[in-house]
């Protein structure tokens, strides 16, 4: 549900919807107008005559919408391609690694390519692994023994990486927020975040 706030000066009125997962904000501006009109009304040979001496005009309804619509490129929509992308060369620059870069934007790092089957997209593999930010912080730690998932059902930079591998193997993905959360995140990742993957591809089932 978006956030409403209200802010009233003199008699005006300034109305903010902020959502979210909105695609859009709305800002409405309300000010107010009455008319008041000083008039006599009077017959002449069986006529009504209505003479105006004053109109008076003073603001109390008046609304005007103003809808802001936001694209992927706006603020809260914005692409992060690449702002993501450098962040992830930076990362490769600063750290050394030998990393590939697939046509999607994924980047990849092989330790091991390993030596048993390779999975596709629609395998179910078991993969141990760690997720953390770029500045070192873990979001996500599975346990030595891994876990097991259908590669249909994970971001779309598992799909893809985990692929790259043969059963036995382990390197790294780094993955663009395009192919991760997007630009709304979720639990504790934020919105355009570059995520990094430690993975140990332990067996495709």
């Amino acid at each position: 549900m978006p956030l409403m706030l209200q802010i009233q000066i003199g008699n005006y009125y300034l109305f903010f919807a902020f959502g979210k997962n909105t695609s859009y904000n709305l800002i409405k501006l309300k000010f107010k107008v009455t008319i008041f009109i000083n008039f006599t009304i009077y017959k002449v040979d069986g006529f009504y005559y209505i003479y105006i001496k004053k109109i008076t005009m003073r603001y109390i309804i008046l609304a005007l919408v103003l809808s802001l619509f936001v694209s992927c490129s706006s603020d809260d929509e914005k692409d992060y391609v690449t702002l993501n992308d450098q962040e992830i060369t930076d990362y490769i620059a600063q750290n050394n690694l030998d990393a590939k870069k697939s046509a999607t934007g994924l980047y990849y790092v092989i330790d091991n390519e390993g030596a048993g089957a390779q999975p596709n997209s629609v395998s179910t593999v078991t993969v141990a692994y760690k997720g953390y930010f770029t500045n070192g912080s873990v979001f996500e730690e599975s346990p030595a023994e891994g876990v097991s998932f259908s590669l249909q059902k994970v971001i779309p930079g598992w799909t893809e990486g985990i692929a790259y591998f043969r059963e036995g193997g382990s390197g790294t993905l780094l993955i663009p927020s395009h192919l991760a959360y997007g630009n709304a995140g979720k639990g504790s990742i934020p919105g355009g975040t570059v995520l990094i993957f430690d993975i140990n591809l332990i067996s495709v089932n």
